[in-house]
């Protein structure tokens, strides 16, 4: 490979979580597992059935806590969490809550968690 050195970014998800209460509901986080070339673009889905308003992404690094990445309290209405820099989110509907890495780069490298109240 000479001087030249690939960088990779590995996104992993809490894939396709069901959470049973009274009755059957669920969160779906999709893709499971994700690895992009650095600066590449990554879209994590998040969808939900409760009808709940409030949805939330976190990040987990390696030996740390879950950290708030940004969040949403209804359709159209998304704000940031405490660490917003390099991603998007957007919520155009009630169900979903998609976030977007922008530009990938390694330091992202951490376990995504979607939430929904």
């Amino acid at each position: 490979m000479g001087s030249r050195l690939l960088c990779w970014v590995t996104l992993c998800l809490l894939g396709a979580v069901t959470i049973h209460w009274h009755m059957d509901a669920a969160i779906i986080q999709t893709p499971r597992h994700q690895i992009t070339r650095t600066g590449g673009n990554v879209t994590l889905q998040c969808a939900q059935d409760m009808n709940h308003y409030s949805m939330y992404w976190y990040r987990q690094d390696p030996g740390l806590g879950l950290r708030l990445i940004h969040y949403s309290t209804n359709v159209d209405d998304t704000k940031k969490g405490d660490i917003p820099d390099g991603y998007n989110v957007s919520r155009s509907k009630k169900e979903h809550f998609p976030l977007t890495v922008k530009l990938a780069i390694p330091s992202q490298t951490a376990v995504y968690f979607c939430a929904s109240s």
